[in-house]
């Protein structure tokens, strides 16, 4: 399977940290805050500015979960439908040529899935393959990516489509004062993206990029790991008021214990080791993460920059993140031609997924 394009797209709302912040105590959150307990946990987050699907002041006016949830169809259609064109029109291609779409979402509920609603409005053709991936959260933009591969091995003249919508700012719950939900009202943030991808055969009958310089990387395989007694390290709660974010801080330190097991088991079957990886495309899980991340691979912090730069702009869009930062990696820094790169997630399972890619 070759990647012929990924695209990334954001709301038009953007706000700088301190400008959510604010809105976040004084409008968003009914229950008593600390303002400089607040304000700590967000700067911790490094990041600088986020999209957000509504505007700051329209989140005090929802007034339940159905509201929410309403507002999450509507905005993730238009952002998703965005995505796949954005990326389908990247390498002249039109919504009729898709054979298959994956969509990933972990943001919000939506029956008919947000693909179904995505291809009346963009154009799909209607035997278009459809497969929602719901509940993989932060994993999801890694492992549709390796679940377009699987698919693709086995249909090698076909094109096909990952969409990740992800509208964090539509979860927040606003009577809960818990780390996790102070944690999460700093880190993340509202996106979509989309990858377009062909099978062998498809992707040799293709002339090339319609982009001067771009890149299309090859997919060589995947490996995907769920881990033992940690179901309660990342996910949802799912009541009244909607989803509930859980999220425990020992995330770092399953990223530290398993990782580089995992990646050097993982390059072993293919005969490499991580001094063959001449680039990394990792999700920006948070500061700590990403920390943790650079101890397990052995590597500076520069090899992640991509992914601590994306941090700060946008913030963590779960799982259309690492997308983003697939897509800033092609556009602003082209891999060596043949070189081998690492894309890699972690997420509610507690899970991780590596995909190995060569330029």
């Amino acid at each position: 399977m070759r990647v012929l394009s990924v695209r990334g797209v954001l709301p038009e709302h953007r706000y700088r940290q301190a400008e959510i912040t604010e809105s976040f105590v004084d409008r968003m959150v009914t229950a008593q805050l600390d303002r400089r307990v607040v304000e700590r946990f967000h700067a911790n987050a490094c990041v600088d500015t986020r999209h957000t699907a509504l505007p700051l002041e329209q989140y005090a006016e929802l007034a339940d979960f159905g509201q929410s949830n309403d507002a999450f169809i509507e905005a993730g259609v238009a952002l998703g439908a965005r995505a796949v064109v954005d990326a389908l029109k990247a390498v002249d291609l039109a919504p009729s040529d898709v054979d298959l779409i994956i969509s990933a979402t972990v943001t919000g509920l939506a029956v008919p899935s947000l693909e179904a609603r995505v291809a009346g409005v963009i154009g799909l053709r209607p035997d278009v393959k459809r497969v929602p991936l719901v509940g993989l959260g932060c994993v999801a933009g890694a492992a549709g990516v390796a679940r377009l591969h699987d698919y693709l091995v086995g249909h090698p003249d076909e094109i096909a489509v990952l969409m990740s919508v992800e509208l964090c700012s539509l979860t927040l719950q606003r009577d809960d004062v818990s780390v996790a939900n102070l944690v999460a009202s700093g880190l993340f943030g509202d996106g979509a993206a989309a990858v377009v991808a062909a099978g062998a055969n498809r992707a040799a009958e293709l002339l090339g990029p319609a982009e001067v310089g771009a890149v299309q990387p090859e997919v060589l395989d995947s490996r995907s790991r769920l881990y033992p007694d940690s179901e309660r390290t990342m996910g949802w709660d799912v009541g009244a008021g909607g989803l509930k974010i859980v999220l425990d801080s020992k995330v770092p330190e399953l990223v530290g214990h398993y990782l580089r097991e995992d990646v050097d088991g993982f390059l072993a079957h293919h005969g490499l080791t991580r001094a063959d990886i001449g680039f990394y495309v990792a999700h920006p899980g948070g500061p700590k993460v990403l920390e943790a991340m650079a101890d397990a691979l052995e590597v500076g912090r520069e090899a992640l920059q991509v992914t601590w730069d994306s941090l700060a702009a946008i913030g963590n869009l779960s799982s259309a993140s690492v997308l983003h930062v697939f897509a800033d990696t092609l556009r602003d820094h082209p891999p060596e031609p043949g070189s081998y790169g690492l894309l890699l997630a972690m997420g509610p399972g507690f899970c991780s997924e590596l995909v190995l890619l060569r330029a």
